[in-house]
This record gives C-alpha cells, structure tokens and sequence, in this order.
C-alpha cells in the first residue's frame, strides 16, 4: 500500500523558516518524480510549489524560487522542502506527491499546514 506522510508543518514568523519532509513507502522511491504542492485556502486549486525527478533535477514556482529548496534521499525514500524567508503568502497546505515515471501513476500524502503569521 502506497503512504506518503507530511511532517514538519506548523507556525512560523515572516522570514522564518520550516523544513518540511515526506517519507514514502509502498513505492519503488527512485522511480518517482516527486512534487510540493500547496492550497492556499479551501477550494483553491492546488498549486505546484517544486519538482525533483529521480535524478534529481528540480524546477519551482516563480513565487518560490531562490526561497524554497526541494531535495529527495532515494536510499531513505525520503523527500524534503526547506522553505525559507518565509511570507504570509507561503500560508497554506502542504502536499507531498509522486508520479511514476513511465506509467504516471500518482499518490497524495495527506498533507500538513504551514502558517505564515506574526
């Protein structure tokens, strides 16, 4: 069965930073692209905030770049978002995804909040 958990949300001031991860299971990791997406506020659509392919090539939101840094541990299955300089903006859910790379199978975490407030 396919997990993907979320941790490493929480409450943090403007220009702090958070450090988010998503530990996969169920799944062969390194045959995954690995995405955050983000809902900024109930029924919004959910946008994708960064990607990292297998081998680690990785693309962002303009609204994120040079802020937010997206890396992946194939030997730990695990996929990490470090966030930083963080702006009320950045408020929102978290979601950690993955699409196989040849099938395009895809699988959600359940996601963990992030709020960005003084």
């Amino acid at each position: 069965q396919v997990q993907l958990v979320e941790s490493g949300g929480g409450l943090v001031q403007p220009g702090g930073s958070l450090r988010l991860s998503c530990a996969a299971s169920g799944i062969i990791f390194s045959m995954y692209t690995m995405r955050w997406y983000r809902r900024q506020a109930p029924g919004k659509q959910r946008e994708l905030v960064a990607a990292i392919t297998s081998g680690g090539g990785s693309n962002y939101a303009d609204s994120v770049k040079g802020r937010f840094t997206i890396s992946r541990d194939n030997a730990k299955n695990t996929l990490s978002l470090q966030m930083t300089s963080l702006k009320p903006e950045d408020t929102a859910v978290y979601y950690c995804n993955s699409v196989h790379r040849t099938s395009g199978l895809i699988n959600w975490g359940q996601g963990t909040q992030v709020t960005v407030s003084s």
